[in-house]
Parts: C-alpha cells; structure tokens; sequence
C-alpha cells in the first residue's frame, strides 16, 4: 500500500457534511507511515473545503469526476480536460429531444452556469450566488466545462443514464452518483476518475498494484477495477460493489477506517 484513493461523498463524508473521526485518525495515520494520499471525486474543487477544514489535507485532489486535478494548497487547477461548448448544446439538444423535462448545468474552471429550475430550493445558496438562465445564453466558446449536469424529477438514475448514455457517448461520457436523485454527469469521452489517478500515481511512480481506492457509486466504478485494491462501501450502488469485487464495511461503520487500520496494522503500524 503506497497510495490511497479514497472518493469523498457516500464513502467518507456523511449527510451531515461531517468525517468520523476515526476515520480521520486512519487518514492521519496513513500519511506518518509515509502512504501518499489523493482524494478521487465528482465534487468540482469550490466544494473540497471538508478535506481542508477535517483533514487538513492540503495535497492534490481529483475533481470532477476526473476532468480536474488541483492543488489545494496553490489553490489553483493543474489540469484540466474539457468539453467543448458545441458538444454541450448538442449533448443537450439529445438529452432534451429524449426527456422534454430535463433541465441542465455546467460547471466550468471559472464557476457554475444552471439553467431556472435545475435546481428547485429557491433559497438554495447556490442560487444567491449563480444567476439560473439558459446555458446557451451564458455559457461560451471559452469556457472550459468540465461536467455537464442533466436532471429529471421522475425515474432514477440508473434509467436515465441507460436511455442517455448511449446517444450521446460520441459526445460525452456519462455517470452518475447521486444515491437518491436522477442526476447525471457528463464529461469528456475517455475521461473518469480511473485515467486521472493511473496518470497522478504514474507520476509518483506507484502502479495499480500499490494503490488502494475506496467508493461507492457508479462514478468509481472505473477507479474501483483499476485500484490492485479496490473496495466498494457495502452501502454503495450494487454496480460498483459489483466491480470492485471487494467491499468495505458500511459507511455508517466507518468502513474506510476499518480497511486501512487493518492494512496499517500488516504494516507494523499502531493507530493511538
């Protein structure tokens, strides 16, 4: 164990926007035994502030869903990969022609574009912050998206993804990994969070072998097969439990704490 790659939303953080501090303490742990540590997620890097805040991780963390790699200490991206602003609009005119009631967002490296009603509080925070209007009308050719958000209110994500993925995957790529609504994320084709970790742990010269990954949603599921150690939250979608062939205990349990104190402990390493 050389790297761990631990996605963030369902694996490590709860509901309650909080990380068990037990799960903390392995995280801790980890980094004195010398482990290099990534954070693997759909997060957009405006929401990495419980790694810094909880962690105090100020390493690399991988965004949006692979499209991102950005230094939380600089602040700033590294790389970046994204879609062009006709593949967008033509992603959107299919999804539209195929579900009339989907509504759509952007996130680009300079801020978030939704169009009015994609998200439904109007008190949401998002809202003071980001004007809703038609992408067309607000995004343009030099904006770099990095994840294009499709939404229906009806259905779930597994069949909205099944019926989308298919016509626009010479546009996009597509997942998703909201457990509870019918959201999908779309990025560059070729793009997820496998391909950016095998290129970032390459870079440090670790191989699949010696990484350990942790998820739980069909966003992992790539990143789960190429991990040498790849689990899947025993709450996670049944799809990436299925790839990943292992399973960490449930989250509610702390499962990621529980795995990597045992594989410290193989180590020689005593947690306090």
């Amino acid at each position: 164990m050389r790297l761990v790659a631990s996605d963030i939303d369902g694996t490590i953080l709860g509901h309650d926007g909080k990380i068990s501090d037990r799960t903390i303490r392995a995280f801790h742990a980890c980094r004195e035994a010398g482990v290099e540590l990534v954070f693997v997620t759909g997060r957009p890097p405006r929401w990495l502030h419980p790694l810094q805040d909880q962690l105090g991780h100020a390493g690399t963390v991988i965004c949006s869903n692979g499209a991102v790699v950005w230094d939380l200490e600089a602040d700033k991206v590294v790389s970046a990969r994204t879609l062009a602003l006709d593949a967008v609009l033509e992603a959107r005119r299919i999804i539209k022609a195929l579900r009339p009631s989907a509504l759509f967002a952007a996130e680009t490296l300079t801020g978030f574009h939704l169009e009015p009603g994609f998200i439904e509080i109007e008190s949401s925070e998002i809202l003071t912050e980001f004007k809703p209007a038609p992408l067309a009308d607000t995004l343009t050719a030099e904006d770099g998206v990095v994840k294009f958000l499709a939404i229906v209110r009806d259905g779930t994500a597994d069949e909205f993804l099944a019926e989308v993925a298919p016509a626009v995957a010479h546009l996009a790529a597509s997942t998703h990994s909201a457990p509870t609504v019918a959201l999908l994320e779309l990025s560059l084709p070729g793009v997820n969070k496998a391909v950016t970790l095998a290129e970032y742990a390459a870079s440090l010269g670790i191989g699949a072998a010696d990484v350990v990954a942790f998820g739980d949603m069909p966003n992992d599921i790539e990143m789960l097969r190429w991990a040498g150690d790849g689990y899947a939250m025993a709450s996670g979608h049944p799809e990436a439990i299925r790839a990943a062939g292992q399973q960490a205990p449930h989250f509610d349990d702390d499962g990621v704490a529980q795995i990597l104190e045992a594989k410290l402990a193989a180590l020689g390493v005593r947690l306090p």
